[in-house]
């Protein structure tokens, strides 16, 4: 199967053209742009156009489109990708040396490290896996710009007649009031041209008559002068109120829709953005587009109306005097057509980094606890100064931008006005044309100005729109990568866990774990032991599904982990977490959260059993005190023990413990321990420790090691192995210990 690397099917296609062969024997085309060797840089070019083909016998080198190296897949045994100062490079592994493939500039450094990790699977399985992730394709396949960070959008090419049609299919269930807005539009546009007749004939039957007027019928027009104005301002609030109360319900459906949406990502696309960027996007981006449909949008539709009724009655009454108002037009909407993509362009740096000083925001207030711990006040202000100056100057920029473009366009579109009074002083002159004719084609000009004016601004605020609907799909579009299938069980778990030659990576990059087996029986406690990195919060986190593997299978009792539905996997498995995290509420919401229709009697019970009831009820409040935020207002044991039996009210069948007491005190960590031992009965009990001497009650320990089981056994067998790995760690805590007999 042909890959397509980067959106370029073309190098593939190159590839097979050089080669002479058919273009679905390529397995991989990739470009490289820098010479093999940097130290040849200083006597011939830097920028070479290179291309490496690969197919399943044997991969070639070509530069220029001339072959200049050929090696067979049946010598490599490995493709490695090495990140260099400025560049990266894939080099073959063979039996007698290691071979520089080829090097390229770091803008082709995932798709270098996603690449070696897929080929080296093709060489151990003989199997190549075609299915890369998006975030490989790192280019727009139009315009070969870089996508910005965390997205799989170009800004410069989004479709935007697509993304409005989308908006439109969002709002059509709305659309009653929205019909009726727009009927209101045309009312009062219609509404607002009597005023000028009406004034027409103040001026000309009343205030310049040569006779006295009739009192009576002067009132009258002035009334119904003064019932137009007033018409129209009831039906300009009955029109607002329409909108507001159709944007309001369009937007807390987008909203929701952006917000579910975040939930449902898994882990690895969630951490791709920043807290900030997500926030941004759901409540300033949406924000954004509730002001647009609330105020702007309807503002355009009621000014395009007027511009095309006022035009309409100009051209009737005379269409010299039409062309000579609207000629300014043309070249207005030509200055917008060529302002578009530069403000887009300077709006879309704008929004990302008003993003990224609202993540600094989110994590000086995170961890305002280290920051002041580290005396580091002034240099976070600092940080967060510099992000709103740049963001500062760009928005200067912009604004200056339009503050010198504005009054240019301005007065191209008021040389109309200019052609006016000339003709319509002859006019008055010649005695063709009243005071009463030119004040109300005066008012007919001032209205049609008004929208041309109104129009001067309408690219900045499509322009900013625009871009906060593009990041909003840009989440509602992004892959769900841990999904329910149609026919997901609902599974009521007993509590065994087969793990078959598992394989996972972060990211394409490289395998985090590689060949894990492990069986798990109902009830055993096993303890993950290991130096860190070599994957035991990974493998954790793989057994509840919050990444899913890249090879084997996790099985809980015979059950593939994708063929069990998430809610009823996780509903049946208890986490406790070293770093514990409390919500801001009450003490009695943080351990029911778990279970949330849980009776009083249950949420006190499971206090019980984890020691939290005692200190609890010494609280202010017992357990309606406000824990504050993240739970710092208690102690680092306090939450662990409301973590605990937030665990036990869950009644899980799966438990997690990740480092659950690493960071306490010994005398805290006893307390915790005898929690921990209750609800550990009766459960299948998975558990990382900081201090091993925590684990010598676990059913078998299992040590891992260069990201696979290298150990497996209780604590007394792997023991007595002294050139084993476990024994080192073992020895190496008691040193330590030794070394620090009060900690």
């Amino acid at each position: 199967m042909v890959i397509i690397i980067a959106s370029k099917e073309a190098l593939a296609k190159r590839f097979a053209r050089l080669d002479n062969i058919e273009f679905s024997d390529v397995l991989v085309a990739l470009p490289f742009n820098l010479t093999p060797d940097a130290t040849t840089e200083v006597t011939g070019k830097k920028r070479i156009d290179g291309l490496v083909g690969v197919t399943k016998d044997y991969v070639k080198v070509f530069t220029d489109d001339k072959p200049v190296a050929e090696y067979k897949m049946s010598d490599i045994k490995e493709f490695k990708c090495v990140p260099c100062v400025g560049c990266t490079t894939i080099e073959l592994v063979t039996e007698a040396r290691e071979i520089l493939l080829c090097r390229a500039d770091m803008t082709l450094q995932l798709l270098y490290a996603t690449v070696s990790k897929r080929l080296g699977r093709f060489i151990e399985r003989g199997v190549f896996d075609s299915d890369f992730d998006e975030e490989v394709d790192v280019y727009c396949p139009k315009c070969e710009r870089p996508y910005p960070p965390g997205s799989n959008v170009c800004p410069h090419c989004a479709d935007k007649k697509h993304y409005l049609a989308r908006v439109w299919d969002i709002a059509r269930p709305y659309k009653s009031y929205i019909f009726i807005s727009i009927a209101l539009y045309f009312i009062i546009s219609a509404i607002n041209l009597i005023n000028p007749y009406l004034n027409r004939i103040l001026v000309d039957n009343y205030i310049q008559s040569e006779t006295i007027p009739e009192l009576g019928k002067f009132l009258i027009v002035i009334a119904m002068i003064f019932g137009v104005s007033v018409l129209s301002q009831v039906l300009y609030i009955v029109r607002s109120l329409t909108l507001v109360e159709a944007s309001s319900r369009i937007i807390v459906k987008m909203r929701a829709m952006v917000f579910n949406k975040i939930e449902m990502l898994s882990l690895k696309r969630v951490s791709k953005r920043t807290a900030g960027e997500l926030m941004n996007r759901v409540t300033g981006d949406t924000e954004t587009l509730h002001d647009f449909v609330t105020f702007q949008l309807g503002d355009m539709a009621q000014q395009i109306i007027i511009f095309v009724s006022v035009s309409v009655v100009l051209f009737v009454y005379d269409w010299r005097l039409a062309l000579m108002i609207l000629l300014p037009a043309p070249i207005l909407m030509a200055a917008y057509r060529a302002l578009h993509h530069f403000l887009h362009r300077h709006y879309n740096k704008q929004w990302t980094l008003n993003a990224k000083a609202n993540s600094i925001l989110h994590d000086i207030f995170g961890g305002i606890r280290v920051v002041k711990a580290f005396g580091m006040e002034q240099a976070e202000m600092d940080r967060y100064d510099k992000v709103t100056a740049a963001e500062r100057d760009i928005s200067m920029y912009n604004e200056r931008t339009y503050a010198i473009i504005t009054p240019i366009i301005s007065f191209f579109m008021g040389i109309g006005e200019f052609f006016l009074l000339y003709y319509v002083g002859n006019k008055i002159l010649g005695g063709t044309m009243t005071l009463g004719e030119m004040q109300q084609f005066s008012a007919y000009v001032s209205i049609i100005y008004g929208p041309l004016r109104w129009m001067s601004n309408l690219p900045r605020r499509l322009v900013r729109v625009m871009t906060s609907i593009i990041k909003i799909f840009d989440i509602v579009d992004e892959k769900v990568d841990i999904a329910d299938k149609e026919n997901a069980v609902d599974l009521k778990i007993e509590g065994k866990i087969d793990i078959n030659d598992v394989a996972f990576g972060y990211d394409d990059t490289k395998n985090v774990l590689k060949h894990v087996n492990l069986e798990i029986n109902p009830g055993e406690m096993i303890g993950i032991v290991g130096k860190s990195g070599v994957g035991k919060s990974t493998l954790i986190n793989l057994v509840m599904r919050l990444y899913d593997v890249d090879d084997g299978n996790i099985k809980i009792d015979g059950h593939d982990l994708r063929d069990i539905s998430q809610e009823s996997l996780r509903s049946q498995i208890g986490v406790v977490l070293q770093e514990t995290f409390l919500f801001s509420g009450t003490v009695y919401e943080n351990i029911a959260y778990a279970k949330p229709e849980a009776s009083r009697d249950e949420v006190i019970t499971a206090s019980k059993l984890a020691g939290a009831h005692q200190f609890i009820m010494k609280l202010p409040d017992a357990y309606n005190t406000k824990v504050g935020e993240k739970g710092y207002t208690m102690s680092g044991g306090e939450r662990q023990r409301v973590s605990i039996a937030r665990a036990l009210l869950h009644d899980p069948k799966i438990l997690i413990l990740d480092e659950a007491t690493a960071s306490l005190d010994t005398e805290t960590e006893k307390q915790i321990q005898d929690a921990l031992q209750k609800l550990t009965q009766n459960r299948t009990t998975l558990a990382i420790a900081h201090r091993l001497s925590t684990l010598r009650n676990a059913t078998r320990l299992v040590v891992l090691d260069k990201g696979t089981v290298a150990e497996v056994g209780t604590h007394d067998e792997l023991m007595r192995n002294k050139d084993g790995i476990y024994y080192g760690l073992v020895m190496a805590q008691r040193q330590m210990s030794r070394m620090n007999p009060a900690g």
